[in-house]
């Protein structure tokens, strides 16, 4: 542990100085760390903490997202500023939260460090990490990705809540942030002010740009409540993640907005939030995205028996118009491709719908579910 946190002129404590220098990571970019001075050694690092390591082997990943968004090249030797949290990845890893501040491994380039747990046969080994210390600040308290998440209570909410349409799916990769952001794209084309969030996966930025990209202002993470990653948080936190970025999206004036839960709806923090109350209540519609036809019947199923029956289907079976026979054959619901997720004239009518519906909902007393009445899967 350094002695002091002192910084005279151009004398800077060594710790400082060594944490100022480090590639700090996407998951970090809103905890501020400039004045973290001393490295704390033999504590049990937690969901959040924030860590410098050294990069003692070069593995699966070869680079760090930073904060800025570009995939920073890592070196044997190179330090970096990430955070402690699970992974939950069936194409790559699964990884836990060590118990010590020993060795462990990058296991997301967003910067998720933790101990791989099992791995997918395709993997190579992950990079791994040399831990030096969690950063703290002069008083010696540990540093934490929830210091750096601005409160929401305050924030004034409008008299109806946006349009919400969540993008779930039968697994990851299977297309959801493609779908989501092209109807991001058509929305924004209606002439919508749109919102997207993504409540739920490990950091990294890629879907957060390419939901930017499409358009979609502002776009929020589980990064932006305090968290590198959601797996093994519990319902609870994820609950909060959910509530919070909605809770904010609202605040900022957004028409529409578009969720995105990460993985498939097998995974338990998944298959949780959409068995909560706060998202009937808050989500409009559900768009399904699976690679395959019987992904997307297994999903339908599944999402009906909890009452929320898909507005459509949509993902990487989209791409095939076979595969897109079979499953509209088998679940009597439309596949909506990128071309119609993203049309102008189509997206206005369903959020006229979707308005509609909304009003005859606050009406009542108890909710309906997500695409019940109107047809919504015959607006195009």
């Amino acid at each position: 542990m350094s002695a002091t946190c002192q910084e005279s002129g151009a004398s800077i404590d060594l710790n400082q100085l060594r944490i100022r220098r480090a590639k700090h990571a996407y998951t970090t970019r809103h905890l501020d760390t400039s004045t973290a001075c001393l490295l704390l050694t033999g504590v049990a690092p937690r969901t959040g903490d924030v860590v410098l390591a050294r990069v003692a082997e070069m593995g699966q990943h070869t680079k760090i997202e930073q904060r800025d968004g570009r995939r920073a090249s890592l070196f044997p030797g190179d330090e970096v500023v990430v955070a402690y949290g699970n992974r939950y990845a069936p194409d790559q890893f699964e990884a836990l939260i060590p118990a010590d501040l020993g060795p462990c491994e990058l296991v997301a380039a967003g910067g998720v460090a933790a101990r791989v747990n099992v791995a997918h046969g395709k993997m190579v080994a992950a990079t791994s990490l040399e831990p030096l210390g969690l950063l703290a600040d002069a008083q010696g308290n540990r540093l934490n990705l929830r210091d750096g998440v601005p409160a929401v209570e305050g924030a004034e909410m409008p008299a109806t809540r946006p349009i919400t349409i969540a993008v779930v799916g039968a697994s990851m990769n299977s297309g959801k942030t493609t779908a989501a952001a092209h109807l991001v794209r058509g929305m924004r084309a209606a002439g919508f002010r749109v919102g997207a969030a993504k409540t739920t996966g490990t950091g990294a930025g890629g879907d957060v740009w390419l939901l930017s990209d499409a358009g979609a202002v502002p776009v929020y993470d589980f990064t932006c409540a305090g968290l590198p990653s959601t797996y093994g948080v519990g319902i609870g936190e994820v609950r909060r993640v959910f509530t919070e970025l909605t809770d904010r999206l609202a605040a900022d004036g957004c028409e529409v907005v578009v969720v995105e839960v990460a993985d498939g709806v097998y995974q338990d923090e998944t298959g949780a939030l959409l068995g909560e109350p706060v998202f009937r209540e808050r989500v409009d519609a559900v768009l399904f995205a699976a690679y395959d036809a019987l992904g997307a019947t297994a999903g339908a199923t599944w999402l009906e028996t909890r009452g929320l029956t898909p507005l459509a289907l949509t993902g990487v079976l989209s791409s095939s118009p076979l595969a897109t026979r079979e499953a509209e054959a088998a679940t009597g619901r439309q596949v909506w491709g990128l071309e119609r997720l993203q049309d102008p004239s189509l997206a206005r009518r369903l959020l006229e719908e979707l308005a509609t519906q909304a009003a005859q909902r606050d009406s009542t007393t108890s909710p309906v579910p997500a695409a019940g009445g109107t047809d919504l899967t015959r607006v195009a």
